[in-house]
């Protein structure tokens, strides 16, 4: 019989195991970026640990043992730490796999437009909600992040991206909406209201969508940094 503290580890293992099934899909094998991708997952995952171990400890959100296997990595559960890394992969691969599927980019000549649209919203949420520890830095920080790639970095690949989160986006409220007790008795990730804005999705802080759009787009960001950049010869 299933035991329901594994449920965080089984919603981790579930996210990753088809897209690591058909990574190895001949026509568009995405097991060949893998020198690539596992960096590109790596260096967000070390920063939103590093982020979540500060909120934690701030009780900005907390974890129920309840549904954990009971082992930490200092305030955070085992659980939380795999987050980092299979759902990203799990996104980076249908970003990889969209790009095979759909070959007009049909978000590009509309990607300055809706950055900045985007980059105006957040920042602007985050003014009016500066004293709110989860909205503030969420909000700035990809408001940031959007302004580097748009204006700094001039990423080509950002109609694409806002393609992919769409998609990507199903699978998001599912697996979130059971960490945020859908589905199931209790939470298994729990928020402090008074750090947000208290707005839910069902049962998701409003956040989530950008929190998890910063993650999974340093994950992508990264990757095409890394397939693009040159080598210099010898």
């Amino acid at each position: 019989m299933f035991s329901e503290r594994y449920l965080y580890l089984f919603l981790d293992l579930f996210a990753i195991s088809l897209p690591l099934i058909f990574s190895f899909y001949s026509p568009a094998p995405f097991y060949k970026k893998w020198k690539y991708v596992w960096i590109a997952i790596a260096i967000p995952a070390i920063i939103f640990i590093v982020w979540d171990e500060w909120f934690t400890q701030m009780g900005v959100w907390g974890f129920n043992p309840r549904y954990l296997t009971g082992i930490y990595i200092s305030s955070l559960p085992l659980e939380e730490v795999l987050f980092f890394i299979c759902i990203p992969y799990a996104c980076v691969f249908t970003y990889h796999a969209l790009g095979y599927l759909m070959k007009k980019d049909y978000l590009g000549p509309h990607q300055k437009s809706i950055t900045f649209f985007l980059i105006g919203l957040l920042v602007s949420i985050g003014f009016l909600n500066f004293t709110n520890w989860y909205t503030a830095v969420t909000f700035f920080t990809l408001a940031i992040y959007l302004g580097i790639l748009l204006y700094g970095v001039k990423a080509d690949y950002l109609g694409r991206f806002y393609t992919a989160y769409f998609f990507i986006l199903i699978p998001f409220f599912l697996i979130n909406g059971i960490l945020t007790g859908s589905f199931i008795e209790d939470q298994v990730v729990w928020y402090n209201d008074q750090e947000n804005l208290g707005i839910r999705m069902g049962t998701i802080p409003v956040e989530d969508t950008f929190y998890g759009m910063l993650l999974i787009l340093m994950n992508v960001s990264i990757l095409e940094y890394l397939q693009k950049r040159k080598v210099p010869r010898a």
